[in-house]
């Protein structure tokens, strides 16, 4: 009895020694897993996580609102992508029913929306420098200025004295009613579509190498497919050497939705990546999102500095 008592005590020893090292073996990889997800989440916090992002669906925005969407997504937000004219897509951020856009036209294509906007919006970031607009023909017409419309009848007959636009709401149709003022272009008529709509005609323009007048910009897949001219403006009713491009926010995202905001303040955009993706969703008709995904895919290190610093989900 007696060796068998000290054979049972000496075996619960051992066993409440052995357990002892699987509890502190245990503590120290739930230690270490935990210090990892602690290493994971530095950086901003997320805050606000549904964030709601307007767009009017021209050439470069769409490309970039979505890209943006697909990388706040990556760290943890919900994004509701509307696509509205420009008039709303100022005011709902102004207003606070919706978040930033991408799509800040400085300092002349927005400038009246900017004028009355700006005590309620902010600017994040600019994405994209030289951001050219104008009047443009096809290149096989002889029309070098917006100068050369004024009093030209052979011009304005065959055109039948119109300048073919897009929506009414946009900046360089603002821009071009003031041109047409400045150039004393009283015989003339800006018509109002569609972005679309007015590619479209160009595009028939040119296969049938018929005159048309359009307001374009670049960057603008269209450049790619086609010769154009964009004429000179020398009054710079358009803005000169161009616009900058920026990402705008409502007052307050910045406290609301920390991570997010970051994102917004280390995005930008260049030439070579936005004529990479504009023709395979405008020309090609691709779903933007998945093409916004496969550069992604594609351009880890790139994507890697937009998102520095920020932990994503």
């Amino acid at each position: 009895m007696g060796l068998t008592f000290l054979a049972l005590m000496l075996m619960l020893i051992l066993a409440a020694c052995g357990g002892g090292d699987s509890n502190e073996e245990e503590s120290t990889d739930s230690s270490g897993e935990e210090g990892s997800e602690e290493s994971n989440s530095e950086g901003p916090e997320i805050g606000q996580e549904e964030l709601t992002q307007p767009y009017v669906a021209w050439a470069r925005e769409t490309i970039s609102t979505h890209m943006l969407a697909a990388l706040l997504e990556k760290v943890g937000y919900t994004v509701d992508l509307k696509q509205v004219e420009a008039g709303a897509m100022w005011s709902s951020v102004a207003d606070g029913s919706a978040d930033f856009h991408t799509s800040a036209w400085l300092p002349a294509t927005h400038a009246p929306y900017w004028e009355q906007y700006s005590e309620d919006i902010v600017k994040v970031k600019q994405v994209l420098d030289s951001a050219p607009l104008a009047l443009a023909v096809p290149s096989y017409m002889d029309v070098t200025s917006v100068e050369d419309l004024k009093g030209n009848e052979e011009l304005g007959e065959s055109v039948n004295w119109t300048i073919t636009g897009i929506d009414p709401g946009a900046g360089i149709m603002q821009n071009t009613e003031e041109a047409m003022e400045e150039y004393g272009l009283e015989n003339w008529e800006l018509t109002s579509s569609s972005e679309a709509a007015m590619l479209t005609e160009l595009q028939a323009a040119v296969e049938n190498e018929e005159p048309i007048i359009v307001p374009l910009w670049k960057p603008h897949w269209i450049f790619g497919t086609m010769e154009l001219t964009m004429l000179e403006d020398p009054e710079e009713i358009y803005g000169g050497e161009g616009d900058q491009i920026f990402t705008v926010a409502r007052d307050g995202l910045e406290e609301d939705a920390p991570r997010a905001y970051k994102v917004m303040e280390q995005y930008n955009e260049d030439y070579d990546m936005l004529n990479e993706m504009m023709p395979k969703v405008h020309a090609e008709d691709q779903d933007p999102a998945e093409v916004v995904q496969e550069f992604i895919d594609n351009n880890p290190d790139l994507v890697d500095e937009w998102l520095e610093g920020v932990p994503t989900e």
